[in-house]
């Protein structure tokens, strides 16, 4: 039973080390988080949301001990013009990818309460509609960092 258990911690380690955590029902993937830029107080996330629930699930919260205030964004095009606007929640929906991304949604984070520097970790706290909580450490990547692209659906 002791040799399942310290399985069970190792796995949940090295699932947190690669960036990989789940909730009853959703898995948290690919997530990292830029470094801020000189003294600038605002970051921003990125990662992949997977339901593997039957029913739709929606991320309607985001929080970290290491800004004032983390919000969910979307970034939209108006005009010519790319603006950032805050929205209410994500939708999972079942089977599905959901892709926090630059140029498109994302967690903003505002307010930092240290600079962000790379080969750091961001704690972030998730909240699901319906899984609750997930609680993740997302490396800090640099400025200029542009993450593997993933094909998902039809391409």
């Amino acid at each position: 039973m002791r040799y399942l258990a310290a399985l069970a911690a190792f796995i949940a380690a090295a699932c947190l080390e690669i960036g990989v955590a789940s909730a009853e029902g959703v898995v948290v993937s690919d997530g990292w988080a830029r470094a801020s830029i000189g003294a600038a107080a605002n970051s921003v996330a990125y990662m992949t949301l997977t339901s593997k629930r039957d029913a739709a699930d929606r991320l309607i919260a985001v929080a970290t001990p290491l800004a004032e205030r983390a919000e969910l964004h979307d970034h939209l095009m108006e005009d010519g013009v790319a603006r950032m606007r805050p929205v209410d929640g994500i939708d999972i929906a079942p089977g599905e990818l959901v892709t926090l991304e630059p140029g498109g949604l994302h967690i903003m984070l505002m307010g930092l309460t240290d600079k962000l520097e790379p080969g750091a970790t961001l704690p972030l706290t998730l909240s699901f509609e319906h899984a609750g909580d997930v609680s993740v450490e997302l490396p800090v990547q640099p400025i200029g960092h542009r993450p593997k692209t993933h094909q998902h659906g039809d391409g």
